[in-house]
């Protein structure tokens, strides 16, 4: 099993998470669920054709999906976190993603591939593309004063975590990455990647020295009302064992793929593995949804149902059944919903977000 060989970076980890849990007795109340796709229009170097009709793909259906999706528990429909990599910007790729967001029910962050990076560069490129974002497309949002901007890491290589550098070679990545107004990190987990990080089903703090690769190994965990512990927030995602139906235990990271779609029992071990910040469930779920194998598999066709429609109401079945108030997210909301959570403010309605204007992103252009 190729995800076990990476076993010595998380299994302690989960470990003592799992025996942590065994004396929590907070009852959970809420849940929030984001879905945070590695949107790669351009991903296997097709053509700008191709790239335009995976895109349009998209546009026709995720915003039917997200109407016939239940709503939670403010009245709202699911919105899909779009991780849009800087190398492939093309403004055309980008506004059908802009529009998705100003009609609610999408938002666009930060992704990147890179490879033999300096600090100057990874700057201008990020600063560079975030103002494309923001000016070209009336994106992202502003955080303490400033744009602010989620991150996932293409290859997994955040912090220049693979062995040799590779698709990185930017030691000190994190402190950068807050630096340029970065609020939170979402890349983990990446098993069965050996990027994976030592510290699994916590939102935590990283705390490691940035003069070392991978300083999301060390981190203290967010608590409520504990406040900025660190240099940046990592959401991470659900990560453990499932055993349902095999001789043989398989691994859970939160991935919805057209080799591992969601069902009922997923979504309970996703509620059991998640993070949580006092009585908050936190499920951070990825994808690769640009593809054309996973795009079938998420939206559907004539032939198949969406993926990502069922994974929604089973998600409101599972919350209705464990007596917690359900709350979709983009990206955004759930750092949000979170940082409320650490400031000491108490559990967040996003109703009350919007409202005191935090966000400032989805502009009319």
């Amino acid at each position: 099993m190729s995800k076990l060989r990476t076993a010595h970076l998380w299994l302690p980890g989960y470990l003592g998470d799992r025996v942590g849990r065994l004396f929590n007795s907070t009852k959970p109340k809420r849940v929030w669920v984001s879905i945070n796709d590695h949107y790669e229009p351009l991903g296997g170097n097709v053509s700008m054709e191709t790239a335009q009709q995976r895109v349009q793909r998209w546009q026709d259906m995720w915003p039917k999906i997200a109407d016939a999706a239940p709503r939670d528990a403010d009245g709202n429909r699911p919105k899909y976190s779009f991780f849009y990599p800087q190398e492939e910007y093309r403004s055309e790729l980008l506004e059908p993603l802009a529009e998705m967001t100003r009609a609610g029910v999408g938002d666009v962050e930060v992704h990147i591939h890179h490879a033999n990076e300096t600090a100057n560069g990874f700057r201008e490129k990020i600063r560079t593309f975030c103002q494309q974002l923001r000016e070209g497309h009336g994106l992202l949002h502003d955080v303490d004063g400033r744009i602010g901007f989620a991150f996932i890491h293409g290859n997994w290589a955040l912090d220049n975590s693979l062995p040799g550098g590779h698709w990185c070679g930017l030691t000190g990545e994190i402190k950068l990455l807050k630096e340029l107004g970065c609020y939170a990190d979402l890349t983990m987990p990446s098993i069965p990647s050996p990027t994976q990080g030592k510290v699994v089903n916590k939102i935590y703090w990283c705390t490691g020295s940035s003069d070392k690769p991978r300083s999301f190994d060390r981190g203290i965990e967010a608590r409520v009302g504990g406040g900025v512990q660190g240099d940046l927030l990592m959401i991470t995602g659900p990560l453990g064992l499932r055993y349902r139906d095999r001789l043989m235990p398989r691994m859970e990271s939160g991935e919805v793929a057209v080799y591992d779609l969601p069902t009922p029992y997923r979504i309970k071990r996703w509620l059991d593995l998640a993070p949580r910040i006092g009585s908050d469930i936190f499920i951070k779920l990825y994808s690769h949804g640009a593809r054309e194998d996973n795009a079938e598999a998420l939206l559907g066709t004539s032939g198949r149902a969406s993926g990502l429609e069922q994974m929604y109401r089973w998600l409101h079945e599972a919350a209705e059944e464990r007596q917690l108030e359900l709350h979709w997210a983009s990206a955004f909301e759930m750092y949000s919903a979170a940082k409320r959570l650490i400031d000491g403010q108490g559990a967040a309605s996003l109703a009350d977000e919007t409202a005191s204007g935090v966000a400032a992103g989805m502009r009319e252009r």
